[in-house]
């Protein structure tokens, strides 16, 4: 019986995502399918050379992250001389790679081949939690004029 990786919940049988925590379960993938499933991931409503051939729906991936105490000296000691706050903007820089990936994982469970209308927000929860959220529409294209 599998077990989620994050939260240790059991997992339905081919189970994509955790119905507890929303974690991707993770499969071994071959390199050749790896390249086959390559999404394309656009903030635009359309892909030029590509159209639309069915919508599939809005796919979202979350990731909500705390500052640490080691993140929050750094980040202080930083703040004190002014400019950019590296040791920040390297953890929501992961932090958004990690909410389109999910997102990606989405979009593939439902059959997708593109993502278009890419989103992507920073909400702020009492002041301790970070939330980025990528949101988009699951799309199946083909190579052709685009859809009008």
């Amino acid at each position: 019986m599998p077990f989620c990786k994050n939260c240790g919940a059991v997992l339905p049988e081919n189970a994509k995502f955790c119905p507890n925590c929303g974690a991707s379960v993770q499969e071994t993938i071959s390199s050749a399918h790896l390249a086959a499933s390559e999404l394309i991931v656009v903030t635009t409503p359309t892909i030029p050379g590509y159209r639309i051939v069915k919508v599939l729906g809005v796919v979202t991936g979350l990731t909500p992250r705390t500052r640490g105490i080691l993140g929050s000296f750094v980040g202080g000691i930083q703040s004190m001389f002014g400019g950019e706050v590296t040791a920040f903007t390297v953890e929501i820089e992961k932090a958004r790679r990690e909410a389109v990936e999910r997102l990606k994982e989405r979009a593939r469970a439902l059959g997708a081949n593109a993502v278009v209308g890419l989103d992507i927000e920073t909400s702020d929860l009492l002041g301790k939690l970070i939330v980025i959220s990528a949101t988009g529409t699951a799309v199946v294209v083909e190579r052709g004029s685009q859809s009008p």
